[in-house]
């Protein structure tokens, strides 16, 4: 089972953090369901980039990227060649390590 590596981020997981995750699952879903409240203000639908991320390791794993989703990261705050919109990147069996930016150029977030 292929683990997703989650790098320190000062609000939303301090520690960072090492999920079992199964292979299939987004890196959104995987996330969310550990405790990791990533921002997916589309409800992941491949709408907005509040759910970016960085894969700093086992990018090459991921299947590639669509059309749409690289015209949504061009809007990304802190775009890298590694960006990936977590609600489309898919996990597949090898591990990944990940980093959240700091920012995301939501205008509106909820519970705040």
């Amino acid at each position: 089972m292929p683990q997703l590596i989650v790098l320190p981020h000062v609000e939303l997981c301090p520690e960072g953090i090492v999920i079992e995750a199964k292979s299939g699952e987004t890196i959104c879903d995987t996330l969310l369901a550990n405790g990791v409240e990533i921002e997916h203000a589309c409800e992941k639908s491949c709408a907005c980039t509040t759910c970016h991320v960085v894969v700093r390791e086992g990018f090459n794993s991921l299947a590639p990227s669509s059309e749409d989703e690289d015209d949504l990261l061009d809007k990304a705050w802190g775009l890298e060649p590694q960006s990936r919109l977590s609600c489309q990147a898919r996990i597949a069996n090898e591990d990944l390590v990940i980093e959240i930016p700091k920012y995301t150029i939501n205008m509106v977030k909820e519970g705040h």
